[in-house]
């Protein structure tokens, strides 16, 4: 413990520096009557004696730990008082803490590989859930093009949390969607119908499961579908002139909301 340097004490600085403790708190702890320097000099200034030091100390150990103010007076004051009993209880509780931080820690590194990374998948699991076409260079092509984003931001916020089974979910909703999409063009279903509207917004729900998709931004990918050779031969896969059909039905759903296509910017 440690020991007054001479007769008369430390003052309230020379305590807080060799404690580390700020003089806010030491005047608190004095007026609650926790801890109360007990010598004053003639000017009136108040000393702690090596007494009062041992029990700052304590003071300082079992705040450290995590007591309150009441439980660590009721230690000090009562000689019945359990302090192992406090002292097990408490190294519980800091035992649950550090489990939440660890947890914490993982949830932060998961975070940190999804803003750089993307997709946390394996190259196999990647494979497994979209396709013998995938390329696995996509995703460090995508960070490439947009990492500095918004929506690539919210995209790694969406991703860290998701495991091969949620992203195995979407992928399937995707591909219902190629589908319905097809099927509707097969039917005739024309621009600004029912139906085609309909599909639009399906469309936008399913897309939000990567980041938000407002119909202006919508237009913007409408226009990508049909003009980017990778997502034109992609829907033109599925359905020849299904890649202008698309746009077409994005852009008259977009009119029916005051939208101008030939304006609409990414916002």
């Amino acid at each position: 413990m440690p020991e007054a340097t001479d007769a008369d004490g430390l003052t309230v600085g020379q305590v807080s520096t060799r404690l580390d403790v700020t003089v806010r708190a030491l005047h608190h702890w004095d007026e609650i009557g926790l801890a109360r320097p007990s010598l004053r000099t003639a000017a009136g200034y108040r000393l702690y004696t090596a007494g009062d030091l041992e029990r700052l100390h304590r003071i300082v150990v079992y705040r450290d730990i995590g007591l309150g103010l009441d439980r660590i007076r009721a230690i000090l004051e009562d000689s019945t008082a359990d302090v192992p009993g406090a002292l097990r209880a408490q190294r519980a509780q800091v035992a649950e803490w550090i489990d939440r931080l660890q947890q914490l820690s993982a949830g932060l590194d998961r975070m940190i590989d999804a803003h750089e990374r993307g997709l946390l998948l394996t190259i196999e699991q990647q494979a497994a859930i979209c396709g013998p076409q995938w390329n696995p260079d996509s995703p460090a092509q995508a960070r490439q093009r947009y990492g500095d984003t918004t929506q690539w931001r919210q995209y790694a916020e969406r991703s860290a949390s998701r495991g091969p089974e949620e992203w195995q979910a979407i992928a399937d909703a995707v591909a219902d969607l190629d589908r319905a999409l097809g099927d509707a063009m097969d039917a005739g279903v024309t621009p600004g119908s029912p139906e085609a509207n309909q599909l639009v917004e399906r469309h936008r729900e399913v897309f939000a499961s990567y980041f938000p998709l407002t119909r202006q931004m919508q237009v913007c990918l409408g226009r990508t579908y049909e003009a980017d050779p990778g997502f034109a031969a992609h829907y033109d896969g599925i359905r020849p002139g299904l890649a202008t059909w698309f746009r077409r039905i994005i852009d008259a759903s977009a009119r029916a909301h005051s939208i101008d296509p030939d304006t609409a910017t990414w916002q």
